[in-house]
């Protein structure tokens, strides 16, 4: 089976950059029901079967189901054993991201350069292999308990890694159009955004794309500080969030008390068309924030022509930004399991870079309802 990982086209690596990095090669949540949580991922957000592995493969300790869609690639992994540390992490954090992989050209050298440059270790560089060839796997911890896996590929032809197989089933709801990650947001404590601006730039030569601070993301109540972190080609790109004092509790410390520590906000998945998704998505049951309609009423004024019908935007409340280099599109869902940490970004980008800075403000109060309805705010 073709490796859908491999028709992402290799660019030249910045003078910045410690080693290259092709893309995101996974991402592994731990939850409490793997199998449950598969069958939501492929109904309500048109994810396929790839691939399993469990005790019919010879694991005792944990099972974890593979899906895709383009060429973003989850992994659900559930305990099977209650001593185990997936299951202390769900008990402390609830589901949650844990792994966010990245396709590289050598597992061992990004591994040593990283320790080198002052990184914790999570895995030191293993070869798993099976008939279909091997894969190198290494890792490091980032903030929290999140962690960064190095995967090296090259060797392999398997479905997805040594020890999985694939996953059949007559069950496969049609794709929403979700293509990639565009990006995945962290929350970190108060004065720590800094730090790992630097520990990303430092231990990864990733580069301060750019920097919002209260005075940016702010409303009347809450408050709250960002630096976006980059590699060289642009594939990986990390917002890092801090809380800012406010009147009220913002987002940010409602997502640390409840994930109990920092860790991934968001994941954003990029579409080609964003209308068709969210439609897709909605009549699948996914939850989004509402956004209040008098938005709309200064959005031509802010953002100028678009080819998309400002009706059906404003019907599907998805948000609408521009940049010197063209615009964007954005909506986000609530979040995706009963704690209101974990959510989803859906965004389409039409030449924009940027991260929607225009759209903050209506972002924000939309959230803000939503935690005085839980009454967190």
């Amino acid at each position: 089976m073709e490796n859908t990982l491999a028709i992402m086209d290799h660019e030249k690596v910045s003078d910045t950059d410690i080693f290259t990095i092709n893309g995101t090669d996974f991402i592994e949540l731990y939850v409490g029901n793997a199998k449950q949580a598969a069958h939501y991922y492929k109904t309500a957000f048109g994810f396929q079967s790839l691939a399993y592995a469990g005790l019919e493969t010879g694991l005792k300790d944990r099972t974890s189901y593979v899906l895709r869609q383009g060429k973003i690639t989850l992994v659900l992994t559930t305990p099977l054993i209650p001593d185990s540390d997936i299951a202390e992490h769900i008990k402390k954090h609830g589901d949650g991201v844990k792994v966010i992989a990245f396709w590289v050209d050598d597992a061992e050298e990004s591994y040593n350069e990283t320790i080198k440059r002052g990184a914790r270790s999570y895995l030191k560089p293993i070869s798993e292999t099976n008939s279909e060839g091997s894969v190198k796997l290494s890792g490091i911890y980032t903030y929290g308990e999140t962690v960064h896996l190095f995967v090296e590929r090259k060797n392999f032809e398997g479905v997805f890694l040594p020890g999985y197989v694939k996953w059949e089933s007559h069950y496969n709801p049609t794709s929403t159009g979700l293509e990639y990650v565009d990006h995945c947001v962290g929350n970190v404590n108060v004065g720590e955004m800094n730090k790992y601006a630097k520990f990303y730039e430092d231990v990864l030569g990733f580069k301060n794309l750019i920097t919002f601070d209260d005075k940016d993301i702010s409303t009347e109540y809450t408050a709250l500080m960002s630096k976006v972190m980059a590699n060289g080609n642009g594939r990986i790109k990390f917002p890092i969030n801090e809380p800012a004092k406010g009147k009220k509790k913002s987002q940010i410390e409602e997502y640390l008390d409840f994930y109990q520590g920092p860790g991934c906000q968001h994941i954003a998945v990029h579409t080609p068309d964003i209308i068709f998704t969210v439609t897709e998505l909605y009549n699948r049951g996914v939850e989004f924030l509402y956004v209040p309609g008098a938005y709309y009423d200064t959005v031509s004024d802010r953002v100028g022509k678009i080819k998309e019908d400002l009706n059906v935007l404003k019907k599907l409340g998805i948000m609408v930004d521009r940049d010197e280099e063209g615009y964007l599109l954005q909506i986000f869902t609530k979040p995706v399991e009963d704690r209101p940490t974990l959510f989803f970004e859906i965004i389409e980008r039409v030449g924009a870079k940027s991260f929607g800075k225009g759209n903050f403000q209506a972002l924000f109060e939309s959230i803000e309802a939503e935690q005085a309805k839980r009454g967190t705010l």
